[in-house]
């Protein structure tokens, strides 16, 4: 999927006169910060988080409006160089439409390291879109002095547009950022309603809540192919002062009768505690009332079988 302006409606086409708002990539390779950084930069969490890598699986557009500007960033999966199956080449894809057409590109990396899979990204990005270099974690930094030597070094595997060392959890960095991308932005009408922050569905926000619990109850155990699928989405409207029911039923599918018994856990508690944080979580998101029954199904191979990686939503 191609990074290209929505359609807006007539009353943003007209805008007002001084209005900023373009298209920010926000790339680089697997565990750098991305989503976390998405998630500050917009100011709200869209984008699931977790230590295990390629947690990120599908373009995710977040919007950020304020003053006169409106942001509109786009977090990418992280280019995987390592395996080559049907899965990693569509996520791989998915992250070359993304900065095709862009006004900026946010290449982030950890600060005061770049490593061979850093290298790899910055390979594939045209040089003739502005790119800031956002070394990130500058929290984990224990010598800041360490960082000057680096950034010559960085100076030297491309002419960065800027160099903005910082922490995605530091909340003056992350306004000093959007202050840096603001005046790359063309001037032109907003493409979003001020108050919009993402153009992803309810459905896809809880198919990527429940995934996000999965991956941090079962750690390195469970192997990254694992994915969710929604069932059922269905909702019934509140009476009175009484919020909106949600009803979910989900699908985790795994690869291994193994990795299934890891999911459900000794007589079922871990698949009842990852359906209780989903639970908890997506109520406070959707401002609802929510009911959840999570599924666990074996798919053998499915990561490496095109047909299926498609059928599962994956672009």
């Amino acid at each position: 999927m191609t990074a290209t302006k929505p359609i807006a409606s007539c009353a943003h086409e007209q805008g007002v006169a001084g209005q900023r708002c373009g298209l920010i990539a926000i790339v680089g390779k697997p565990n750098v910060g991305k989503s976390t950084l998405l998630n500050a930069l917009v100011g709200q969490k869209i984008s699931i988080t977790s230590r295990k890598a390629q947690t990120t699986r599908h373009r995710i557009t977040g919007m950020h409006t304020v003053g006169q500007t409106q942001f509109v960033f786009v977090d990418t999966p992280g280019f995987q160089t390592r395996h080559n199956n049907a899965l990693n080449r569509s996520l791989n894809k998915t992250v070359l439409g993304a900065v095709g057409d862009v006004d900026l590109i946010l290449f982030v990396v950890e600060a005061g390291v770049f490593k061979q899979a850093d290298a790899k990204v910055l390979e594939v990005l045209g040089k003739d879109i502005p790119t800031l270099l956002v070394a990130n974690k500058l929290d984990e930094v224990m010598r800041r002095a360490d960082l000057a030597p680096w950034l010559l070094q960085m100076q030297q595997q491309r002419a960065f547009a800027e160099y903005v060392p910082m922490s995605a959890k530091n909340a003056r960095d992350v306004a000093r950022l959007l202050g840096i991308c603001e005046k790359y932005l063309p001037q032109q009408a907003w493409w979003y309603a001020a108050d919009e922050l993402t153009d992803r569905n309810e459905k896809f926000l809880a198919s990527e809540t429940v995934r996000e619990k999965l991956f941090r109850l079962t750690g390195d155990e469970l192997p990254y192919t694992s994915t969710v699928l929604i069932d059922k989405f269905e909702e019934e409207r509140g009476r009175g002062q009484q919020r909106r029911l949600v009803k979910i039923a989900a699908t985790i599918v795994v690869e291994r009768d193994t990795h299934k018994a890891m999911v459900i856990g000794d007589k079922g508690e871990r698949i009842k505690r990852i359906g209780t944080e989903t639970r908890v979580e997506l109520e406070k998101l959707l401002d609802a009332k929510v009911f959840i029954e999570l599924w666990v199904k074996v798919r053998s191979g499915w990561a490496d079988d095109e047909a299926r990686v498609r059928s599962f939503g994956y672009e």
